[in-house]
């Protein structure tokens, strides 16, 4: 499977469609965004071309082709208010594979050692990331691509009958 990864320069109708069809999945919304409640889970959220473009001031978004079809993007935020180490010019870290396609392949193994190639060449000190505690096949993978443990935000988020921590991961790129 050959992977790339495209920058997205400008918001779509049909990313939009995508990344909306991906975040409402139920298969992998527990995945992707943290929730207070099943009911929070199940919401459907909508982002529009508008929300897309906005976000693109602020991300960095890269699209993931595998073997020329979109399975998954990642995005990139510089210095966010939400890093646990507030080290300047760290980067934080989302993933999503949203087509099962993707899964399961290499796919988020090889995307990640694409952005971290692009990310130290640009001189980004360090990555960090949020993975979900019942994420065991995630954190398993960011332990395996070098990313250490540096914390754990308790009870952040609910899933599965029961509220699960965030544990926080940096990769030093520098």
């Amino acid at each position: 499977m050959n992977i790339t990864l495209v920058p997205l320069l400008e918001a779509s109708d049909d990313i939009v469609k995508t990344f909306n069809r991906w975040n409402n999945d139920p298969e992998i919304v527990h995945l992707i965004r943290p929730a207070r409640s099943e009911e929070e889970l199940a919401a459907e959220q909508r982002m529009t071309v508008a929300d897309l473009t906005d976000r693109l001031q602020t991300h960095d978004i890269f699209l993931i082709y595998a073997d020329d079809r979109l399975v998954g993007e990642v995005n990139v935020m510089y210095d966010a208010n939400h890093l646990y180490v507030q080290e300047p010019g760290s980067a934080w870290l989302g993933l999503v594979i949203g087509e099962a396609a993707g899964r399961g392949k290499g796919a988020g193994s090889e995307a990640l050692r694409l952005l971290e190639e692009r990310l130290r060449h640009q001189g980004t000190p360090r990555i960090e990331l949020g993975v979900f505690g019942f994420n065991e096949a995630a954190h398993h993978l960011y332990k395996k691509l070098g990313y250490e443990e540096i914390a754990r935000i308790d009870a952040f988020t609910y899933w599965n009958e029961q509220f699960w921590p965030d544990i926080r991961m940096e990769k030093r790129l520098t």
